[in-house]
C-alpha cells in the first residue's frame, strides 16, 4: 500500500490568513517580548501560549477537508497554527479543540498525528544526511571521522564540523572515543545504522560529521524537533528497545 502524504497542499478556501496576521491577533505580550526573543520572527504556541522563535516550533494549516495537516516545510497556504516540538505540547494541542479554537472553526485532529509527524521528521533528517552527503559536507566512518574531529575541518581544506552523527545501537566504546574528541558538538543519536548507512549510501554506518552550512543548520533544526516530539520517555522506549543508553553526555539532538 503506498503510504499516505500528509503534508497535502490545502485550496485557498481553507481559511487562508497570512501568518503574519495571526501574529497581531495573539494577543497581549508581543510588543514586550525579551530582547532576545526579538532577534528572529516569533510565533506564539497555540498549547501554551508561549511566544518564541519558530525554530522550535512546528506548523500546522488545515486541509480543504478540515483535517489538521503538518506542514514541516512552513510553505503550505492558509493560517499557521504553531505548536512548540515538544512531545507534551503536541498532546495538549491535540486534546480540548486546541486546534479549532486557534484555527476558529471546526477541525478534525487524526488520532496518529505525533506518530505521522514524527515518521515526517524522520524522513527529513535522514533526506537532509543524504543531502548533505551528495553535497560533499560529509564524512562517514570511524577513522575519517576522528581525523576529521582532530584537525576541525571536514575534507581538505574544508570547513569545520558542525554535527556529529551516531548509530544508537553502534559500539558505545567506540561512539565514546568519537565524541570524547569534540565534547561540545552536538550529536545526533536518532537512528539505527542501517538507516545511516542507507541514507548515507553505504553499507554500513555508524560513525559521521556534517560540515557547518546550511544543510547543517537544517539537519540540526528537524532533528532538535524530531527529540522534542520522542520526548524523555519516548527516547528512554527507543533505547531500551536498542539494548542501549545515552552514554556520551553531550548536547544530543
Amino acid at each position: 500500500m503506498t503510504e499516505r502524504n500528509d503534508e497535502r497542499t490545502p485550496t485557498a478556501a481553507a481559511d487562508a490568513v497570512p501568518d503574519e496576521e495571526l501574529a497581531q491577533d495573539e494577543g497581549p505580550g508581543m510588543d514586550h517580548l525579551p530582547a532576545d526573543d526579538e532577534k528572529g520572527p516569533l510565533r506564539r504556541c497555540i498549547a501554551s501560549g508561549t511566544v518564541g522563535p519558530k525554530e522550535g516550533m512546528i506548523r500546522f494549516v488545515i486541509g480543504p477537508d478540515g483535517e489538521v495537516v503538518p506542514d514541516l516545510e512552513e510553505r503550505l497556504p492558509g493560517r499557521g497554527l504553531w505548536v512548540t516540538a515538544d512531545r507534551d505540547a503536541l498532546a495538549k494541542a491535540m486534546g480540548k479543540s486546541v486546534f479549532a479554537k486557534a484555527a476558529r472553526r471546526a477541525v478534525k485532529v487524526p488520532p496518529d498525528l505525533a506518530e505521522r509527524l514524527e515518521r515526517l521528521l524522520e524522513r527529513r533528517c535522514l533526506h537532509g544526511l543524504g543531502l548533505a552527503r551528495r553535497a560533499g559536507h560529509v564524512l562517514a566512518g570511524y577513522e575519517k571521522v576522528r581525523e576529521a574531529l582532530k584537525a576541525n575541518q571536514v575534507g581538505r581544506a574544508g570547513p569545520p564540523p558542525a554535527l556529529l552523527v551516531e548509530a544508537a545501537d553502534g559500539s558505545l566504546d567506540q561512539r565514546g572515543k568519537v565524541t570524547a574528541l569534540a565534547p561540545s558538538l552536538p550529536v545526533i543519536d536518532l537512528f539505527v545504522s542501517s538507516a545511516l548507512a542507507a541514507a548515507l549510501g553505504r553499507d554500513h554506518a555508524v560513525h559521521a560529521v556534517v560540515a557547518r552550512g546550511r544543510l547543517a543548520v537544517g539537519l540540526a533544526r528537524d532533528a532538535a524537533r524530531l527529540r522534542g516530539l520522542k520526548g524523555p520517555q519516548g527516547q528512554q522506549d527507543f533505547d531500551k528497545g536498542l539494548g542501549v543508553g545515552d552514554s556520551a553526555g553531550r548536547p544530543a539532538m
